[in-house]
């Protein structure tokens, strides 16, 4: 009887816990991401001015994301290649082959169009990891978190099987602990991003911040 109290006991503390987690994450992510967005107006309407003098419009690209518990949203991000900047969206393949049936497969790749470039101003934004602070705006919105898993588009997730479907427990992150280990094929990422899920924690998000950062200030 004893064991039995105490592990209801630690499952109780351990649910209490996560409450104030992501009492405190969501906190951090409107007080940091309002934060910067006033901090940093001056750098966006550089950025803005520069690519409207040197690209034209539009200055930002938008798209269709998932989030949390299968939440639709825009994202958006500063504008890097020339017009027209898109990923033709072949996913997935018709007809649907019968690989996709269990969930979606380690190896797909997008098509890129071919008429689109990357542009100086893109390249620059790219390097420093600039064009995608208007994400911070997606962030105060409660679209996004600082940190989270890796946002996907809705094609895909269209296609989850149930095990994949999990991710989509957190709001997604603009850097995370997936987006940080590089190239993985897509099983991989789910790994990451569920491995994530379960232990995450302020000290483990301050962490994946701290190696954004340095990320970053090294490129």
């Amino acid at each position: 009887m004893e064991n039995v109290r105490s592990r209801e006991h630690v499952r109780a503390t351990a649910t209490g816990n996560r409450k104030v987690y992501f009492f405190m994450k969501r906190l951090i992510d409107i007080v940091i991401s309002f934060s910067l967005l006033f901090l940093l107006i001056p750098l966006l309407l550089f950025i803005c001015i520069k690519m409207r003098r040197n690209e034209g419009s539009p200055i930002f690209f938008h798209q269709r994301r998932v989030g949390k518990c299968n939440h639709r949203f825009i994202v958006w991000q500063f504008r890097t290649m020339t017009n027209p900047s898109r990923v033709i969206r072949a996913f997935p393949p018709y007809p649907v082959p019968d690989s996709w049936a269990g969930g979606v497969p380690d190896e797909i790749h997008f098509q890129q169009d071919s008429y689109s470039i990357r542009t100086p101003t893109g390249l620059w934004l790219q390097k420093y990891k600039l064009h995608t602070l208007p994400q911070l705006w997606n962030v105060l919105k409660g679209d996004m978190s600082l940190v989270g898993p890796k946002s996907e588009i809705p094609e895909i997730v269209d296609h989850y099987n149930n095990y994949q479907m999990k991710r989509l427990k957190l709001r997604p992150g603009m850097t995370g602990y997936t987006q940080l280990k590089g190239e993985l094929n897509y099983s991989e990422k789910i790994r990451c991003d569920l491995f994530y899920i379960e232990n995450c924690s302020i000290r483990m998000d301050m962490h994946l911040l701290m190696q954004t950062i340095k990320t970053v200030l090294s490129s």
